[in-house]
């Protein structure tokens, strides 16, 4: 697969209108298309995800087959999140939830956390447990924008540094597009939700 045949997805957790998270996205996006790769961002604002029910058929949830048709297209896959709680947002946990192996399974996925106070370890932690848990190759690469209302100016990063890092994410999006994880997580065996989607 060479760097024009990739496709890059950001999913995005946050549904605020002035999203810091969104805004890191789409300069990941930015440096992914930069490097070759097709890019589009899922923005969670433009679908209607019930809360997930596993008694409910994904066809009959709204948008969320349209949703996990376009994470199935991707060939890598960037969560971002705010950080909410400790943890990642609620948007973005009933998207992948109407997910599984089908869309995930040994597929790239690259992460992106933003907090308005300190560095977001714990939200970078969760996202990382829920895709091995759907057997997922996380870049090891990750992005966190920390003290985010200081973080932006204008629409753009104040600081070069960070801005860097989550440039660095969006090519190595595009660079670790097509490796082949192997063998399977230990917690993707244990996952029986993530089957038959």
């Amino acid at each position: 697969m060479s760097d024009s045949d990739v496709r890059v997805a950001a999913l995005c957790g946050s549904l605020r209108q002035e999203s810091h998270t969104r805004t890191a996205l789409e300069a990941m996006l930015s440096a992914a298309a930069d490097a070759g790769a097709e890019t589009e961002l899922l923005d969670l604002r433009e679908y209607e995800l019930p809360i997930f029910d596993a008694d409910r058929d994904r066809a009959a949830a709204g948008d969320a087959e349209k949703l996990a048709a376009r994470v199935r297209a991707a060939d890598t896959i960037v969560l971002g999140s705010p950080m909410y709680h400790g943890s990642y947002s609620s948007p973005l946990k009933t998207a992948i939830d109407y997910c599984g192996f089908d869309e995930f399974g040994d597929k790239t996925v690259g992460l992106l956390a933003v907090s308005g106070g300190a560095f977001p370890v714990t939200t970078l932690e969760h996202m990382r447990s829920v895709c091995r848990a759907l057997n997922a190759w996380v870049i090891p690469h990750e992005a966190a924008v920390p003290n985010a209302s200081a973080a932006f100016e204008d629409g753009a990063f104040v600081d070069p540094k960070l801005e860097k890092r989550v440039r660095t994410l969006g090519r190595r999006a595009v660079q670790y597009a097509s490796i082949e994880p192997d063998p399977d997580s230990f917690e993707s065996d244990h996952n029986v939700g993530a089957r038959g989607k």
